[in-house]
């Protein structure tokens, strides 16, 4: 970080306000490299600290709020500290040497008192967060409690029958004619009150000690439980600080249409100017220079050197460019809609909703369809195939290697549809199909049927008469963190091509939504892809860069290395996931210098890349049409002869598409209802059965059933056939009626 000239501000800019752990005062924060440190009013109370543009805007807008009880406080020279909290540090300076001291000291001594608060609180709520003898300590309290229970259990147990014992000897008292038996008779009577007294004691004394061990520990449990109340309603009033100052900007946005069409002409995309100065970005990366940085099984770094050299070999030629091109208006020839209904501009109040969803599944946060796009996830799934192309290609490929680099530009270019798609794919109803019939144009059909609800999960099935085949299971693990939802797909892509038999493994990476609440939309893609050919045991390994405000590197950025069964790597591969990929044949390689921590590099030389994957362009107007590819707007487009199942029938998706919003909803709320009331059906059902003694019976779905594949041993929904011979006979008397 460069050193920048520093306004001296006006003494006095510190104050210590009313409270003991209170203070107020002016700082300078780095925002970014354009801006530099920026002048902000800082507050801190109550073990937090909270920054503002100015004091008048304490009122309604915090910038940001940092809380201390886990923070770590680094003081540099000249004025300057660091507070690293979560992973994320805050570099502020002070005006003077004296008010960076007196700073320091009041930062240290509130996070000790917010550290001794929630070591007083027993830090509750996550059991995974407890250290290990508060939760030895919790769980011999909850082993005594059973032990008591039980003991209480069994003095019930004896007083009932001593009690009835006694009762029978005093009825057989009252019954007593002869003078000579009564003795025994009460002798006996006596024993039995005995043992009832004794019974009746050790009752009293067991409930005593359950009472005074429930009191004991209750009250560590209530001031756990308050300390839990607490944060939740600090969480809640940060959250509905940032849904008001959403609102304001967004009236503002709207009130001042010239303003906002300059400034999206001098904004980067997923940024807004000075306001999103605050947005929690990822370090840039060490080498990220005009190198391309992969990793190697002995944890070596790799930098790619390109050649002058011409390109000699292979099917890794200039042909992949033109035929690319040459498909770019394929879908304007195909006589299918091109257009759908522009998208209403509804205001929605996102605080309402989103207040008590934090750290829930993004699947059972019942949304409005505002939040929507009109596409249900299973059509989202089969619009992977968009670039099919690719595949087509491969299959005619001789080289092994260079099918996986078609293969590996092909799960990349599926997500080049999500830039710009911030809208939430409808979730499927349980037994929800769709199918796309694309036989005449690009030589495969594909059927997706959605397995299972809770976790959402879809099965997918692709037979291309062009030479390959693709089948996968994911299942969709999300989580909404305030700020942004991840969106985690589980499950394995498999692909056959039927000349060579190669079989190809892969998964798909992370997604991130960011500026929930706060701020323009922007997704994107992180994490690693490893393509495994499981016939010839070539690799690919993919890396997708996280998006850095700090990084030289473009944006979006992909980098990969394709090796062979042995290890030796044949081709770089380099580009971005929204727009193209290129592949560069190695031609030798050599061991560099050492590179950062001592590791060593090896550098590649290469010819010149060449052109595997170039993006569509969007069709016209896409940005009032969800941002529609060319294929998504075909997806939902009505056919005959679907099966009733089919998300084309689907009725709230297709009134949101229409525009009418509101009536989408309310027919939303209806199917949804409608599904509540079938699983509580099926679940009495299998209460039912166990009952009975017989094994209740999961949900099986009609087109898919569990398999076990023979090469990679992996167990997954394989499609079980019959839904094109049923389509073509129109037989679908065993589709349930969903819709």
């Amino acid at each position: 970080m460069s050193e920048l000239v520093v306004r001296t501000l006006p003494s006095p800019s510190f104050v210590q306000g009313p409270g003991l752990d209170t203070y107020k005062g002016w700082l300078f924060k780095w925002t970014n490299y354009l801006k530099g440190y920026q002048r902000r009013w800082f507050v801190l109370s109550n073990g937090l600290l909270s920054y503002y543009r100015t004091q008048a805007e304490m009122a309604h807008t915090c910038r940001g709020t940092i809380t201390l009880a886990m923070v770590h406080i680094d003081v540099g020279d000249t004025c300057h500290f660091v507070l690293t909290s979560g992973g994320r540090s805050y570099h502020l300076k002070a005006s003077s040497e004296g008010e960076c001291q007196r700073w320091v000291s009041a930062l240290q001594q509130a996070k000790a008192n917010a550290t001794q608060m929630m070591h007083h609180s027993d830090d509750s709520g996550d059991e995974g967060s407890l250290a290990q003898p508060d939760r030895a300590l919790i769980q011999g309290a909850l082993n005594t409690l059973v032990s008591n229970l039980d003991d209480l259990s069994t003095c019930n147990e004896l007083i009932g029958k001593h009690g009835a014992a006694l009762q029978r000897s005093l009825s057989e008292l009252e019954d007593l004619r002869a003078p000579t038996d009564g003795a025994d008779k009460l002798k006996t009577v006596n024993e039995r009150a005995t043992l009832f007294r004794i019974t009746s004691n050790a009752m009293v004394n067991a409930c005593q000690d359950f009472v005074d061990l429930a009191e004991t520990h209750s009250r560590q449990w209530q001031r756990a439980l308050q300390y839990e109340r607490e944060q939740r309603h600090h969480l809640e009033q940060t959250i509905e600080q940032l849904a008001k100052q959403h609102n304001s900007l967004e009236r503002a946005w709207r009130e001042s249409p010239s303003t906002q069409n300059k400034g999206a002409e001098r904004t980067p995309e997923g940024e807004s100017s000075e306001e999103n100065e605050d947005i929690e970005f990822f370090d840039a990366m060490e080498d990220s220079q005009a190198f391309i940085t992969v990793p190697a099984d002995d944890h070596s770094q790799h930098r790619l050197l390109s050649s002058n050299q011409s390109m000699t070999s292979g099917s890794l030629s200039s042909n992949w460019s033109q035929e690319n091109n040459e498909c770019s208006s394929m879908y304007l020839r195909r006589g299918r809609r091109c257009r759908i209904p522009e998208k209403p501009n509804y205001s929605l109040n996102l605080w309402s909703i989103m207040k008590n969803c934090i750290g829930k599944e993004l699947s059972k946060i019942p949304m409005p369809v505002n939040f929507n796009e009109p596409l249900s996830m299973l059509q989202r799934l089969t619009e992977d195939l968009e670039y099919s192309e690719l595949l087509d290609r491969a299959a005619h490929c001789d080289s092994s290697l260079e099918q996986m680099c078609l293969v590996a530009a092909f799960s990349v270019s599926s997500y080049s549809t999500t830039i710009h798609r911030t809208g939430k794919p409808f979730n499927p109803l349980l037994g929800e199909t769709y199918e796309l019939d694309r036989l005449d144009e690009y030589g495969y059909r594909s059927i997706c049927e959605q397995i299972s609800h809770h976790p959402p999960a879809a099965a997918h099935h692709v037979i291309s008469q062009r030479g390959w085949t693709l089948w996968q299971e994911i299942t969709i693990d999300s989580k909404f963190r305030g700020k942004y939802i991840s969106i985690m797909p589980l499950g394995n892509i498999h692909l056959k091509f039927h000349s060579n038999e190669n079989h190809y493994v892969w998964s798909k990476v992370i997604s991130t939504v960011h500026n929930i609440i706060v701020g323009k939309l922007w997704i994107d893609q992180s994490g690693d892809i490893i393509i495994v050919n499981h016939r010839t045991k070539d690799t690919c390994h993919l890396k997708f860069s996280p998006y850095s405000y700090f990084s030289r590197d473009v944006p979006r950025k992909v980098t990969g290395v394709v090796t062979d069964g042995e290890g030796t790597a044949h081709f770089i591969l380099s580009g971005t996931w929204d727009d193209k990929m290129e592949a560069a044949k190695i031609i030798e390689s050599s061991h560099g210098c050492g590179g950062s921590e001592g590791k060593q590099k090896t550098v590649y030389q290469t010819l010149p890349p060449k052109l595997l994957w170039k993006k569509y362009p969007l069709p016209e107007n896409a940005e009032n049409m969800h941002f529609f590819s060319s294929l998504a707007l075909t997806l939902n487009e009505p056919e005959d002869g679907v099966a009733p199942t089919d998300s084309r029938l689907r009725p709230d998706q297709r009134l949101m598409e229409a525009g009418l919003w509101d009536e989408a909803n309310a027919e939303k709320q209806r199917l949804e209802e409608g599904q509540r009331l079938e699983r509580r059906k099926r679940e009495a059902q299998a209460n039912l059965t166990l009952e009975e003694g017989k094994e209740a019976e999961s949900y099986q779905p009609l087109w898919f059933e569990k398999r076990t594949d023979s090469e990679t041993g992996e167990s997954s929904y394989m499609y079980r056939g019959g839904y094109w011979e049923a389509k073509d006979t129109q037989d679908w008397i065993q589709c349930p009626a969903i819709f």
